[in-house]
């Protein structure tokens, strides 16, 4: 049996990844002849070519196009298990707030990858409204938040901007009837930036879900007795976007914002705020 050099491979995929030496170099904060003599180590090992050197680069031969996928692989078991391995043990409770909306499409990865990690840890989930979170937060009732605003405050960390659509029944009829039947819980974050829009055009308008939940808004939408604002990402499959075409007016965007603790956040609560920040990245938000 034969051992691979992982750093080696870590090279190797770089340099694939690159398309150079100078590059992989730079990526892996070592000298362009270090990572040469990492290449050129296991190409010897395996006895086989990895790249095809020319003025556009380095580009993987087909024995290097093999090798790629399973190294990859094999770099991120091995970066598994180091953070398995080495990651700090975190025990306690931590309270997040988080807007139902927001749930279902953010949340589940987040919290099983977390739970995974921090088995110790014990997560109670506070779905309110976005400024209910908020007072909540302040008041030390909840140790983290991600809500939805308008905009981005000086306390707050903006982690996207969406989209902030009208929604309706798929095929229902709720967005002709006038007054314009809305679904919309009194403390609700879009509130208040919903009835300015309809006032803006002189749309007569009535909230047909008072003091109700989100529940009671979406099952009001779903049987088409009214029209609801959402934002894009949250939008389900058998609710359809509503706008121009069915006389309603342009909404602005919203932001959706992380906030912590204004004293120090524990561990616990800064790992899971780096969980919150990932389940953004790379996330495609459709212009506003």
């Amino acid at each position: 049996m034969r051992n691979l050099d992982v750093a080696l491979l870590r090279a190797f995929v770089s340099v694939a990844e690159t398309a150079g030496i100078t590059s992989a170099a730079n990526v892996l904060n070592l000298t362009q002849a270090a990572v040469s003599q990492q290449i050129r180590r296991l190409e010897e090992t395996f006895g086989r070519q990895l790249f095809d050197r020319d003025r556009r680069g380095m580009r993987l031969t087909d024995d290097g196009e093999r090798l790629f996928g399973p190294a990859k692989r094999m770099l991120a078991l091995n970066d598994e298990i180091w953070t398995e391995m080495t990651a700090k043990v975190f025990t306690g409770r931590i309270r997040l707030g988080v807007p139902l909306d927001l749930v279902g499409v953010y949340l589940p990865a987040v919290l099983r990858t977390f739970a995974r990690a921090h088995p110790q840890v014990e997560i109670t989930l506070i779905c309110r409204s976005s400024p209910v979170l908020k007072a909540a937060l302040a008041a030390g009732e909840i140790d983290l938040a991600v809500v939805e605003e308008p905009g981005t405050g000086p306390d707050a960390e903006l982690l996207a901007t969406d989209r902030l659509v009208w929604v309706g029944a798929r095929g229902g009829e709720a967005y002709a009837k006038r007054p314009l039947p809305v679904a919309s819980c009194e403390s609700c974050a879009f509130r208040p930036t919903i009835l300015e829009a309809l006032r803006s055009v002189d749309v007569p308008f009535r909230i047909v879900t008072e003091g109700a939940n989100l529940d009671a808004s979406s099952a009001a939408v779903q049987t088409d007795l009214a029209i609801v604002a959402s934002l894009a990402s949250t939008v389900p499959d058998e609710m359809a976007v509503l706008g121009a075409a069915q006389g309603l007016p342009p909404l602005p965007s919203f932001a959706i914002n992380l906030y912590l603790p204004r004293t120090d956040a524990t561990l616990a609560v800064q790992a899971l705020a780096r969980g919150l920040r990932d389940a953004f990245v790379g996330r495609a938000f459709k212009a506003a």
